[in-house]
């Protein structure tokens, strides 16, 4: 049995992880937009830092979409191709950044990064002694979204230190 294909899913479905896969892929795309768009309106104090770990998120969620869609087409499915799909199979809903101030950005990210951390444990449990590949992958995704996490409460807890003084 091959232990990057189909034959690899024995217990369950590879239809029911590709259709996973494609919602986590439609989430990271709308999280790099988020991200991206995030960072080129953001106004406020500290917005030359939140720029910084907004952009590098970015890169991240891009790369998380290319790992994710190589998983879809070696399980032999098709990722989304259109991003207008992306909204209608997201797990994970896309907030524009219609009030560019420096917290309200941080929030809306740390909101989207809950999501994401989530939408990986799911996959991790349904996945978890099954498909071995798809479980790391989630694995390694979920590290990357808790660290961003982290990260953005951090900038957070700095601006509202900074604010309050």
């Amino acid at each position: 049995m091959g232990t990057s294909g189909r034959n690899l899913l024995v217990a369950i479905e590879a239809d029911e992880v590709i259709k996973l896969l494609n919602r986590a892929f439609a989430d990271e795309w709308l999280a790099y937009y988020q991200y991206w768009v995030g960072a080129k309106v953001i106004k406020g104090p500290m917005k030359e830092a939140v720029i910084a770990e907004l952009m590098q998120h970015a890169a991240d969620e891009l790369r998380h979409a290319d790992m994710v869609c190589n998983r879809i087409i070696q399980l032999g499915g098709t990722p989304l191709l259109a991003p207008n799909d992306w909204m209608d199979h997201a797990n994970c809903s896309y907030e524009a950044p219609i009030d560019p101030y420096v917290l309200e950005i941080l929030k809306q990210n740390v909101d989207g990064e809950r999501c994401a951390i989530s939408v990986y444990q799911k996959l991790m449990e349904i996945t978890k002694d099954r498909d071995v590949v798809t479980y790391e992958l989630a694995l390694q995704i979920l590290q990357d979204e808790v660290e961003h996490e982290e990260d953005l409460q951090a900038l957070q807890e700095d601006f509202e230190m900074m604010m309050s003084r």
